[in-house]
């Protein structure tokens, strides 16, 4: 499993991590779909096949990737989030018609359970019952293929466990998927969606997953404007990045008090990709995962939000990385924010994490410690950078070698207080501390 890990003056440190929700998960409901006439409840699975269907994914006119999904209200559906990594537009072939239909454009994203949220214009369809309670083991699952001629085809298997896997909360089920299946609805005995199923290399073997539904439940509360797929793989236009270089701030809100910082114009890239994730609630309940004292806190790994107390975290991003964006006279004094990233023996061009973030809280040096430590990093130190670290101190060590794109502006008290906690042998708060959310202060 990757870690990432950096220096510190005479002591190496992981840097990242992750935490634990699945028992805060658990006690969520399904949420705001739809609730069916019993007219609308489906009889049996024939019932359920208006509601499925096959997805195609092209670049421009270039198919790339064949699944499934699956319609949780009349007019929208959820499939992989991971089909779209270089899709510009898709089109449904409901399994009940031979038509196909082009995807009109996605209303909201979760990257980290891999969900996407879409809209096709004009068309309705029966919805799926999205189940409100977890399955036990051993408890029966059904999916269905597309059906040949009258005959809907039913693949039954069991639940084996629903627990911690891969970054999230999963069921691991003994149902066989292919690959053009994925993206399938699963159903318990009853005919209620228990979530969306993939298959995954897990443990040196391949492994049938299902995403609950109580994710898919909570992405639809979340359903904005729709917005065109091509949306999701551009970088923020030249109009959307002048907007977000007028954003006054944003706030982290923790469980132990809220930090305001503000994003350097100076990392545009940096600054636009921050706005974009706490945009999409990316940053929602993941664990504040290291914690060192004398040196600052971090959040922002994807695998923390489900983590359980014994799992290893901070390995998961948000699927891509950040070119190295190091700027002349920015330096690592107490109160800046970073972005952490692999060693370089796995990583030359030094690329960060891209959702992962340091907040500095630093302790001062003495100019012995200084002068060793440019000899150490082969770093030069500038008059001015001597006297903050002496002074109101920072991390040194970092300088040069990783990207700062913003500081804190109030509450640097917080992060001060959370870097004092008690911690594992992984630099990971014994007791969890949480962000919240990050609110933008438009």
């Amino acid at each position: 499993m990757i870690r990432y890990i950096y220096l510190i003056w005479v002591v190496s440190f992981f840097l990242f991590g992750c935490g634990s929700s699945g028992n805060k998960q658990n006690q969520k409901s399904a949420g705001e779909t739809a609730e069916l006439t019993e007219e609308q409840k489906p009889s049996g699975f024939k019932d359920l096949v208006p509601s499925t269907f096959k997805i195609d994914t092209y670049e421009n006119n270039r198919i790339l990737e064949t699944a499934m999904g699956f319609f949780v209200t009349e007019d929208l559906a959820v499939t992989r989030f991971s089909l779209f990594e270089t899709a510009n537009r898709a089109v449904i072939t409901p399994f009940d018609e031979t038509q196909s239909y082009e995807v009109s454009g996605f209303l909201a994203v979760d990257r980290i359970n891999d969900l996407i949220l879409l809209q096709v214009a004009g068309l309705k369809k029966r919805p799926v019952t999205l189940a409100q309670t977890t399955l036990p083991d051993n408890e029966k699952t059904i999916f269905f293929d597309k059906p040949q001629g009258n005959t809907v085809p039913l693949h039954e298997g069991k639940v084996l466990s629903y627990s911690q896997a891969l970054g999230s909360k999963l069921y691991r089920v003994t149902n066989q998927l292919r690959s053009k299946s994925v993206g399938s609805p699963l159903f318990s005995s009853a005919m209620e969606c228990i979530g969306l199923g993939f298959i995954q290399i897990a443990d040196y073997e391949t492994q049938t997953f299902v995403t609950p539904s109580v994710f898919i439940s909570d992405l639809v509360k979340k359903a904005g404007n729709v917005q065109a797929l091509s949306e999701l793989q551009k970088q923020a236009t030249e109009q959307e990045s002048v907007s977000n270089s007028k954003v006054k701030g944003l706030i982290i809100e923790t469980e132990r008090g809220n930090i305001r910082i503000k994003l350097y114009n100076s990392t545009p890239q940096y600054r636009d990709n921050f706005i974009k994730l706490a945009r999409e609630n990316y940053f929602d309940d993941l664990l504040i995962h290291r914690v060192i004292s004398d040196f600052g806190i971090q959040s922002g790994a994807a695998d923390t939000r489900y983590a359980t107390a014994d799992d290893v975290v901070g390995w998961k991003g948000p699927g891509y990385t950040l070119p190295a964006h190091i700027v002349p006279g920015l330096y690592h004094k107490r109160g800046v924010i970073g972005s952490p990233r692999k060693p370089e023996r796995e990583n030359m061009r030094k690329r960060s994490d891209g959702s992962q973030f340091y907040i500095v809280t630093g302790r001062t040096y003495t100019d012995q410690e200084l002068n060793d430590l440019e000899k150490e990093i082969d770093h030069k130190f500038t008059d001015e950078q001597r006297n903050t670290y002496k002074t109101i101190g920072g991390a040194p060590h970092l300088d040069g070698t990783y990207t700062i794109f913003g500081e804190v502006t109030e509450g640097l008290e917080i992060a001060d207080q959370i870097a004092k906690v008690e911690v594992d042998s992984e630099f990971r708060p014994k007791k969890d501390i949480r962000v919240k959310k990050i609110r933008i202060l438009e």
